[in-house]
């Protein structure tokens, strides 16, 4: 994990030879700090010699904490879409800023951050398009003020059902109130909750024979949604809740409450919530409890962090996670020739949500090819649009689309086992 942090709320510069990005008529030229210059890109809209104007992509990621793993992967896979059209399409040079939206205080992402980095879009007119954020608590925040723009934000993770459609018993409030403008400005490339929580449970019960569990969760959006999105299956399938509480993400540690936990004798743990709200301390407290049980976590908590965390020892075939997709083994086709140019780029391993990094990336660009303009809501109306979409590594031969509510019709969950310390899936569902 690399250690530059840039300073809060500002876009950070990258090492050009790193990335594999070339010199440009001989020398660096550089619109700002944190511009990403690809070929033949430059910085700003001002035509004066004759160049092809900007427009700029941007990223608002938690790129400080423990996340920057996962999200170290995610903007790499934006770059390497953005070099399969080298840089420029139509009569447009393609730059992209990578921001944080997370700072070093928390360790994970921060409201006001994230709210700066709308407002920071917003107010460049360069910019075309929002990638992110990556936790739907962030998501709240940007949505709203994105929306009354006309920018659109399409998000490779964030999977919290609410934020685009109506989930009964939650949030009645739900999605309007992040769309003051009443449309669709927000969409995104991973499938929801409401399929990754209800079908954990049923895995628990048909797989790995549960019939009591006690669920925790982080008290944030994301993790209590999918928390109670669970609950909710293990109660019409059969399965016994012994207790629900939300944990205090402050805490060191967790002795006293999985001792609690241990004298209840469950089958399962089920946590709702990621690695950054204490995933992997989780897993680790239960061990040294002596819980024999295996755990069951989200995809907040499917990455290498959450491993490295909780030491694979304590993880090794008895912690399982869910992912909103396929793991990057299982892609195939366009998928496979991703992760495949990915490692020779890199020299390592894609996370899980690289792939949807890419894809993002992908349909922004594609939108912008169709359109050719510099036209907020021309590029928007495109990207809403997307339909049967090949173009990217994800869906296969039949491609994918935005619904009416800007989410993917590709909806798959796959539950992998933790096993010599890496992800190894273990069932795909696609509904």
């Amino acid at each position: 994990m690399e250690n530059r942090e840039a300073a809060q709320g500002q876009p950070r510069k990258r090492n050009i030879d790193r990335r594999g990005f070339l010199k440009i008529g001989g020398g660096l030229a550089a619109a700002g700090a944190g511009v990403y210059l690809l070929p033949g890109c430059g910085g700003g809209s001002n035509n004066t010699s004759g160049e092809k104007e900007t427009i700029r992509i941007v990223s608002s990621l938690p790129r400080t904490g423990s996340a920057r793993g996962q999200t170290n992967t995610i903007v790499n896979g934006i770059q390497m879409a953005i070099e399969d059209y080298n840089g420029e399409i139509g009569n447009f040079k393609i730059d992209y800023v990578d921001w944080d939206d997370a700072t070093a205080a928390a360790g994970k992402w921060d409201g006001p951050t994230e709210k700066a980095n709308a407002q920071k879009a917003i107010a460049d007119p360069d910019v075309m398009a929002y990638i992110g954020p990556y936790n739907s608590n962030a998501a709240k925040i940007s949505m709203p003020e994105l929306n009354e723009a006309g920018l659109v934000q399409i998000s490779p993770a964030v999977t919290w059902p609410g934020l685009t459609k109506k989930i009964k018993g939650v949030a009645p409030d739900e999605p309007e109130k992040y769309r003051p403008a009443k449309r669709v400005t927000f969409c995104r490339v991973c499938t929801t909750d409401d399929l990754q929580g209800p079908l954990a449970a049923d895995f628990a019960k048909d797989e790995l024979k549960v019939k009591k569990v006690y669920i925790l969760d982080d008290k944030e959006l994301y993790g209590e949604g999918l928390a109670k999105l669970f609950r909710q299956q293990c109660d019409q399938i059969g399965i016994q809740v012994l207790g629900q509480e939300g944990i205090d993400t402050a805490a060191i540690e967790f002795g006293g409450l999985m001792t609690k936990i241990k004298g209840l004798g469950p089958d399962l743990i089920y946590f709702g919530g990621t690695t950054q709200t204490k995933g992997g301390q989780l897993a680790k407290d239960m061990v040294k409890a002596g819980l024999t049980c295996p755990m069951l976590a989200p995809d907040g908590c499917y990455e290498q962090a959450f491993i490295d965390s909780a030491g694979a020892e304590n993880l090794n075939n008895r912690a399982y996670v869910t992912i909103v997709g396929l793991d990057p083994s299982q892609l195939t086709g366009k998928g496979a020739d991703f992760v495949k140019r990915y490692k020779e780029k890199y020299k390592n391993d894609p996370e899980a949500f690289a792939v949807y990094g890419y894809e993002c990336a992908k349909v922004v660009l594609e939108a912008i090819k169709k359109v050719n303009k510099k036209d907020r809501e021309e590029i928007m109306k495109a990207v809403l649009a997307t339909k049967d979409f090949t173009a990217g590594a994800v869906g296969g031969a039949g491609g994918w689309g935005f619904d009416a509510n800007g989410d993917t019709t590709l909806r798959q969950v796959t539950v992998s086992r933790v096993e010599g310390g890496k992800f190894v899936p273990k069932k795909t569902v696609t509904k």
